[in-house]
């Protein structure tokens, strides 16, 4: 396994990007747009987890990153939930909704995995280092 040296290298971190991008494009659809509450709170969900697994893996210690990274899976559900709702509202079809949430279980599930490896792990994080 090759050593993450920047958030940006982490497979989570790619994914979550992805999602917030697709999240916005559909946010953007005529439907979609008139209902600002909706799309305000997925596109904020959406950043949250792009934004916390960054934060997390920048404070250097692990049990921070284990933090941000629960509070990203969090939010990855969140996203989840409320493409529900669009799509319960007709502002996304079948497939975008489909596409956006397999993306996100799938980043759940690395999100997952990469904080049980941070919980066996007998690293503690870079700041911990002498």
């Amino acid at each position: 396994m090759s050593k993450i040296q920047r958030f940006e290298d982490l497979e989570a971190r790619k994914i979550a990007r992805e999602i917030t991008k697709e999240v916005y494009r559909i946010c953007k659809n005529d439907l979609f747009k008139h209902d600002f509450g909706l799309g305000n709170q997925i596109c904020r969900a959406s950043v949250s987890i792009m934004s916390n697994i960054a934060e997390g893996f920048e404070r250097d210690g692990d049990r921070e990153f284990i933090y941000f990274l629960s509070i990203a899976k969090g939010s990855v559900g969140e996203v989840r939930s409320q493409l529900y709702v669009a799509l319960d509202q007709n502002y996304i079809s079948e497939s975008e909704f489909k596409f956006i949430y397999e993306k996100a279980v799938e980043n759940s599930r690395i999100i997952s995995g990469l904080i049980n490896y941070l919980k066996h792990s007998e690293l503690k994080g870079r700041k911990f280092k002498s």
